[in-house]
């Protein structure tokens, strides 16, 4: 049996895998069948797995996801253009190590955002960091950064986050200093980390959509030339996935 000394240190060491694992084997009749090395062993997994989950959590809670989606609910049923197989490709997270893009492209309630998140969400379950971002509101936080001395800072953490997350690009125009945020963010990411886009714009469009063609010219070429592409297809989801029909548990 444990003594509260022990069980004291283990708390103050942080060790709370090991503490669980320990008196749930205080419980279990057959323990002592198990030698000293195997119950340690058993012991240090406990505390490995708890603390990647800890770490999980914490990647998933600073990425603001803005929809609960995993890949293992995506939807392939219903007609959309969806590629099975660059999906798989992309759970993988080999275009994360290789610091490749990713655009998601089509009509409104196709599902570009839930993919989105859900490849964001397999990213922090690979060990990589993530954060999810509407393009209009981050462009409008790093004008607001620009005048209380903040743009040095928030441009380094967006520069630093592995996978980077630009929902409803092509909304609205941009301004002047808006396209060069836009370069310089861009800039600092290319070869260096991944960025995922949704926007309903095609990407033909893009280049018209950025307005000044030499701005618009180094954005894509720093962004689409090395991304895969996700065309979507179809009729909003929205309309026949309703709390009027069904809930939905997957897109």
């Amino acid at each position: 049996m444990l003594t509260h000394p022990t069980l004291d240190k283990l708390r103050t060491l942080q060790l709370s895998g090991m503490l669980k694992a320990l008196l749930e084997q205080q419980q279990l009749p057959e323990i002592d069948a198990f030698g000293f090395e195997e119950r340690l062993g058993l012991l240090a997994d406990r505390e490995l797995t708890e603390r990647e989950q800890r770490r999980l959590l914490a990647r998933l809670r600073q990425a603001h996801l803005r929809q609960a989606a995993c890949l293992e609910d995506l939807d392939y049923r219903t007609p959309r253009g969806l590629d099975q197989a660059l999906i798989q490709h992309l759970a993988t997270g080999q275009w994360l190590r290789e610091h490749l893009n990713c655009l998601i492209v089509g009509p409104t309630g196709i599902g570009k955002t839930w993919i989105g998140c859900a490849l964001a969400q397999a990213a922090c379950r690979l060990g990589f960091t993530a954060a999810y971002h509407r393009l209009p509101r981050l462009l409008e936080d790093l004008a607001l950064a620009h005048g209380d001395g903040r743009f040095p800072k928030l441009l380094a953490a967006l520069t630093k986050t592995d996978l980077l997350v630009l929902d409803d690009w092509g909304l609205a125009p941009l301004a002047a200093d808006q396209r060069r945020d836009l370069l310089e963010l861009l800039d600092d990411r290319h070869d260096r980390r991944s960025t995922l886009v949704t926007s309903q714009l095609p990407v033909d469009h893009w280049h018209a959509y950025l307005g000044d063609p030499t701005l618009a010219d180094a954005i894509l070429d720093r962004l689409v030339h090395n991304a895969y592409r996700l065309h979507l297809k179809g009729d909003s989801l929205r309309k026949t996935r309703t709390p009027l029909t069904a809930t939905p548990v997957s897109q």
